[in-house]
């Protein structure tokens, strides 16, 4: 709801406030963000002017306590004595960049305001209302409207801003980011999800000092170095309290967001479009529209602000056919094959994955051109005929006469230098003359500012979706942008926008006609995971790393900004690829399981008692699926630093996951502590059974065989094919209230001991436990 009386703005949703009014000289100033207020007191809540601060400039002759560097605003330009970082940089029509942007009129209307070219959160006019706040400079005919949109229902409010160019010279924008907001500090913590290929999104803490501090990608997508996602929160805040601030992003290309500490202690937070090599020229009756920022807030700590993420993104980002759906348990062929398949070892794999329950199966690499390796073929759509006698489509008949649907993979904005498209069309790949081009995985990119290549990309993924019957695409882009030159565009300064715009145009062409086809986003892994793929890709490839050690860290960083129900997450072989750690199968399901979950290991090799923990794995996924993919998530307190535990639950039930990371020597007891039940429901908490591999203990089965046996030999290699022992299973009953106290779990192995109510757990072990109520 959005109310606005004498030049003050009250935007409001189930669980929060925010109210900004208008000076006397037209600038919007904060005044609130946070829980609901009963009564709006706006004169105990405004910050004071009452005296003035020395080095300051006075905006108002008249009034020498009316400076804007010492004010909260809503934004704020250059020239006019705020010194504080500008979320604008614009060359205006008079050559100079000095910009005063004051009130000039307003309007409320129900439902979302419709933006051009950019996604967008989906919503009715039932489910928002939107306030577009119009300023205009006081020396230029240009305006700047400032639009917020406001999600009542999941504690979201977006704000984005269009600038306009009436004047009859041109203007330069340098830097518009889609918000700023000023508040005082109260000691706040910034907490970034950061990191690289193969360990995205780990979750760095630092306490706000004096200055900037700057959350910003350049290569050229929403990256995998800094998420675009942050929150700000106040010092002592945890999972469940505390008072804690979100900012995030609808877009996909480099990006830029900053908090800012001033000597007055006030604090400036922006997010928006990276100024990094931007350039945008606005002539006369031009526009430019910024993506929109994401802005939420609870006082239930981390946890409660996750769950307003994931309420927005799961009923307003995500697109509508895929909205509350389940998403399938898939088999993707990339790990298991690489490069090296031909139709037969592609059916064989298909038809075990099918016995062992998976729903989808997809094709991944090198099912085109001449690509055997990663030095040829990107670029075309043909199949190889030496894999695929028949082609594609038949191929993927026979996979659904298995009784599987059919997904397949695509990088469509590449190009390899060895291919067809390549040798035809060279001037497609981005290049700049006079300079030789830098390769990324022996790939170059395709310039989406072209609109040749943009409909090249739909006609030929369009066709081969359509001769496939494909119902599920992994959409790839596997290096960064380096060079960035388009002949297509009038200053280079416009590249990396209007690559995501061609982007966003291809998505929208592909995929709106066809919106049974579930789409996975994937860019080396996380480096595109952001809300404005997700407004294509229902579920976005979180890492190339499934080492599920280091999963905890990936999803449970992704689990601030991002519900489960977006993150891919498979069960691999290991050791593992990307770290050559070797981790339980238990464990790499019982983490994979917290998002969409699938498998890619090579199933040829499985021996039959791993098939039958597989099977058991996915049947107990499927009957829990609407839980673990669409439950609040919630990441469980541990006093232990080599302890995580993560909890999915609905009104029917609650899943908790119990993680080892390295096993500690004769450790005290462990405690699994749920809180959140009526303190009188009568709960049933148990152990999801799991298997114990005999080759696991190596030389330590001769303490409980009667004659010794080489761990390596013939017998025990045979009786870990097909046998093995069940893990500690544990059932209590008890109230909720004891429940939130803890359990107190059965003891891990302690070095001298072992029976069946000892928990074998080990470097990297875990447990899953389903927790329901029980009737009396």
């Amino acid at each position: 709801m959005i109310t606005d009386k004498d030049g003050v703005f009250c935007l409001d949703t189930v669980g929060t406030g925010y109210i900004f009014r208008l000076t006397n000289n037209g600038h919007p100033e904060h005044i609130y963000y946070g829980e609901c207020l009963i009564s709006p007191d706006i004169e105990a809540l405004v910050p004071k002017r009452t005296a003035q601060a020395g080095s300051t400039v006075a905006y108002d002759r008249e009034d020498l306590l009316y400076c804007l560097d010492t004010m909260c605003l809503e934004w704020s330009g250059i020239g006019k004595g705020d010194y504080r970082y500008s979320p604008s940089e614009i060359k205006m029509p008079d050559a100079g960049f000095v910009s005063d942007f004051v009130y000039q009129s307003h309007s409320i209307s129900p439902g979302s305001l419709p933006i051009s070219g950019l996604p967008s959160a989906r919503v009715g006019e039932s489910e928002c209302t939107s306030l577009s706040l119009c300023l205009a400079d006081k020396a230029c005919d240009v305006k700047l409207t400032m639009i917020y949109t406001v999600y009542e229902q999941t504690n979201v409010i977006t704000r984005r801003v269009v600038l306009e160019n009436n004047d009859t010279r041109p203007l330069v924008i340098r830097r518009l980011l889609s918000m700023s907001l000023d508040m005082p500090n109260m000691g706040y913590n910034l907490i970034t999800f950061d990191g690289d290929w193969a360990k995205e999104a780990h979750r760095h803490d630092r306490a706000l000092q004096y200055g900037i501090f700057v959350n910003e990608n350049r290569t050229g997508a929403s990256g995998n170095k800094h998420n675009p996602g942050f929150l700000l929160c106040e010092n002592n805040t945890t999972e469940t309290q505390g008072r804690v601030y979100g900012f995030n992003l609808v877009y996909s290309g480099n990006h830029f967001g900053f908090v800012e500490l001033n000597s007055h202690e006030l604090v400036r937070v922006g997010i928006g479009i990276s100024p990094h090599c931007f350039e945008w020229a606005l002539n006369t009756g031009e526009r430019f529209e910024t993506p929109e920022a994401v802005m939420t807030f609870s006082n239930e700590g981390t946890g409660g602000l996750s769950r307003n993420f994931h309420s927005f993104i799961n009923n307003h980002i995500v697109p509508e056919a895929w909205q509350g759906k389940d998403r399938p348990v898939l088999y993707n062929s990339w790990e298991p094959c690489f490069f090296k398949f031909n139709q037969a070892k592609l059916l064989k794999l298909a038809r075990a994955s099918k016995k062992l329950g998976m729903e989808l199966f997809v094709l991944d690499d090198g099912w085109f051109g001449k690509r055997d390796n990663d030095t040829a073929g990107l670029g075309d759509y043909e199949p190889n005929r030496r894999k695929f006698p028949q082609g594609l489509g038949p191929f993927a008949h026979k996979i659904r006469k298995i009784g599987l649907d059919f997904g397949l993979w695509f990088e469509p904005e590449m190009i390899n230098e060895n291919s067809n498209l390549y040798r035809t069309h060279p001037e497609y790949a981005v290049q700049q003359n006079g300079r030789e081009s830098t390769l990324g995985r022996n790939q170059l990119i395709l310039d989406l500012c072209n609109p040749a290549v943009r409909d090249y990309i739909v006609a030929s993924v369009s066709r081969v979706l359509d001769e496939t019957g494909a119902s599920y695409v992994k959409w790839d882009m596997n290096r960064h942008i380096s060079e960035f030159w388009s002949e297509y565009i009038p200053s280079q300064g416009e590249f990396f926008h209007r690559y995501i715009l061609g982007l966003y145009d291809i998505l929208g062409r592909i995929f709106g006609p066809r919106p049974h086809v579930l789409l996975e986003s994937c860019s080396s892994g996380g480096n595109r995971f952001d809300l404005g793929m997700l407004c294509f890709s229902p579920q976005i490839w979180a890492s190339d790393n499934t080492d599920p050690g280091e999963r905890l860290n990936i999803q449970g960083g992704l689990s601030y900004l991002y519900p489960q129900s977006t993150i891919g997450a498979h069960v691999s072989d290991a050791p593992h690829q990307q770290t050559l750690r070797d981790t339980p199968l238990a464990t790499r399901y019982n983490v994979a399981c917290f998002g969409c979950l699938g498998y890619e290991l090579d199933l040829r090799y499985l021996s039959p008692v791993e098939k039958r923990e597989i099977k058991e794995q996915i049947a107990f996924y499927k009957a829990h699926r609407k839980t673990f993919q669409y439950g609040n998530f919630e990441r469980l307190a541990s006093h232990k630093t080599n302890k995580t535990l993560w909890l999915c639950r609905d009104k029917e039930q609650a899943l908790a996951g119990f993680f080892q990371t390295m096993a500690g020597v004769s450790e005290g007891p462990d405690t699994l502590r749920i809180p959140g039940f009526a303190p009188d429901m009568r709960c049933r908490v148990s152990t999801r059974p799991q298997r114990l591999y005999i080759k696991r203990f190596g030389g330590l089965v001769k303490h409980i065989t009667p004659v010794a046996l080489n761990p390596a030999g013939f017998i025990l290699r045979t009786v870990n094919r097909h046998y093995a022992l069940t893990d500690c299973v544990e059932t209590y009953e008890c109230q909720g209230s004891a429940l939130a106290a803890g359990i107190m779990l059965n003891n891990q192995f302690m070095g001298s001991h072992y029976n069946n109510n000892t928990r074998l757990l080990g470097d990297f072990g875990s447990n899953l436990y389903t927790i329901e109520a029980v009737s009396e």
